[in-house]
C-alpha cells in the first residue's frame, strides 16, 4: 500500500486535542505507521498569530491522492477549520506532504507540498521519522534539506510522542 506524510498543525483552541483527533481519524482511513514527536514552533510568514503545535505520520493508505487530500479537508472542517485568511490562524492544519514518490502538479493539489523544503517546522519531525528520505523532485535526502534551510524559526520538541490512542473517540 501507498505511504503518504502528512503534516499536522494548530494554533486555535486545544492545540493537542485537535491533533489527537486529527490523527485517530486518520488511523480510519489506513495504517499509521509512525508519529513523531509534538513540537512548538513559531508561526511564518506575515500573519500575527500565535505559536503551532506541528507533528508528522506516516500514513498507509488505499486512498489515492485526491482523495485522501478530499479526507483530509473533511477532518480539518469537522474540527472547526474556517478558511478566512491564507496562513492565517487554525484549529487545523493538515498537509499531505509525500505520497510515496508522487509527483502531481494539478490546480488543487500538489505533491510533494511545494514548500516543506523551506520550513523548519515541518522538516524537523519529517527528518526524526525519516531523515533518508529522497524528496522525489529535488533528489535529496530530508536530512539535506534540513542542514540547507534558511529558516531559523523555534522548532521544539514538547512531547515525545503524540499520545492519540487514549480518549480521541470521544472527541477530545
Amino acid at each position: 500500500m501507498p505511504e503518504a506524510w502528512i503534516g499536522l498543525g494548530s494554533n486555535l483552541g486545544r492545540r493537542r486535542e485537535h491533533l489527537r483527533a486529527a490523527l485517530w481519524e486518520l488511523g480510519r482511513s489506513g495504517h499509521v505507521l509512525r508519529v513523531s514527536s509534538l513540537y512548538e514552533t513559531e508561526p511564518v510568514g506575515a500573519v500575527r498569530q500565535d505559536g503551532f503545535l506541528n507533528a508528522v505520520l506516516c500514513l498507509e493508505t488505499q486512498l489515492p491522492p485526491r482523495a485522501l487530500l478530499g479526507q483530509l479537508m473533511l477532518v480539518e472542517s469537522g474540527r472547526g477549520r474556517v478558511r478566512v485568511e491564507r496562513n492565517g490562524p487554525r484549529t487545523l492544519d493538515l498537509d499531505l506532504l509525500f505520497y510515496d514518490d508522487a509527483v502531481i502538479e494539478e490546480a488543487e493539489l500538489l505533491v510533494p507540498h511545494p514548500r516543506l523544503h523551506e520550513r523548519r517546522f515541518v522538516l524537523v519531525p519529517l527528518c526524526e521519522l525519516a531523515p533518508g528520505l529522497l524528496h522525489p523532485v529535488l533528489k535529496r535526502s530530508l536530512g539535506d534539506l534540513l542542514e540547507a534551510v534558511e529558516d531559523r524559526s523555534a522548532v521544539i520538541e514538547v512531547e515525545k510522542s503524540l499520545d492519540w490512542t487514549e480518549g480521541t473517540q470521544a472527541g477530545c
